[in-house]
């Protein structure tokens, strides 16, 4: 209950995070019927670049602050509208200060059909997140540990939706609860889109992960991770991964084009990599 998101927000891991997700929602929007998005671990909802807090890491700077300064070629340009557009009506005056987590971008995107449920078990955040939402019948915002939410809150009554889990790995397990999360949500609702956030670091048990996911036997998982930096003498965060379980036909091949170019825009040194793959399905 510790892990405050102010102090990461926007950094390199919350651009991958956030340019999938707007692509998911893209999608889901090719059909008129309505969907869900769920969201198990949201945060505060919007976050004040200008905060002590942001200040005080400055990871931003490094992240989205970077990337709205790059000169991004037409098909790059073209995957990442829907997210730098959310951002940019966020900050009408230019520059950033204003920076929407999962949920707001999510909202940002929404048609009048699609709706939210955010879960956030933090009693200060959850106040902060329901503030942002009051009053918004699209929107339904629950003091819950999202963990619970992969049982009670599935399937959506719409039968459609984007499951996004992104825990704040500050507890030993996290991986693993992420397996059993991802297999209890997917007996209940195995039609949705899954996309799990983990984390790139020194000695991270990603290869026994992966093999875990494998083991669910779930059909079709597409794993997307970008490194920024080497972990040799460093054991914070050098990259971030998603699982996107049920994903778009089209997502692969966007990947292939965005991760490279994410690579080079957020690169802090020459091991920085990236790579897009079948866990499970097509190759």
């Amino acid at each position: 209950m510790n892990y405050r998101h102010i102090y990461h927000a926007g950094n390199f891991a919350d651009v991958l995070k956030h340019a999938v997700l707007a692509r998911l929602v893209r999608y889901l929007q090719n059909k008129d019927k309505a969907f869900r998005v769920l969201d198990t671990h949201a945060g505060i909802g919007l976050y004040d670049l200008s905060s002590e807090e942001a200040q005080k890491t400055g990871e931003w700077l490094d992240g989205i602050g970077r990337l709205l300064e790059a000169e991004l070629v037409p098909q790059v340009a073209d995957l990442l509208e829907p997210y730098l557009t959310a951002v940019r009506e966020l900050n009408p005056e230019g520059g950033i200060r204003l920076y929407p987590g999962s949920p707001k971008l999510a909202r940002m995107l929404f048609r009048p059909q699609d709706r939210l449920s955010a879960m956030e078990l933090h009693p200060e955040d959850f106040q902060r997140l329901h503030r942002l939402f009051e009053g918004d019948h699209h929107a339904r915002i629950t003091e819950l540990d999202g963990w619970l939410a992969l049982g009670a809150h599935l399937p959506p009554k719409e039968k459609r939706g984007i499951v996004l889990v992104d825990p704040p790995f500050e507890e030993d397990g996290e991986y693993e609860r992420l397996v059993d999360g991802l297999a209890k949500a997917w007996r209940r609702f195995p039609g949705g889109t899954y996309c799990l956030w983990y984390p790139l670091k020194k000695d991270a048990p990603i290869k026994a992960f992966h093999e875990a996911l494998q083991a669910l036997e779930i059909p079709k998982m597409l794993c997307a991770e970008l490194t920024v930096k080497s972990d040799r003498g460093f054991t914070g965060l050098t990259g971030s991964g998603l699982i996107i379980v049920n994903p778009p036909f089209t997502l692969k091949d966007e990947l292939h084009a965005l991760l490279p170019a994410l690579k080079d825009m957020l690169a802090q040194d020459r091991f920085a990599s990236q790579r897009a793959f079948w866990l499970r399905g097509e190759h």
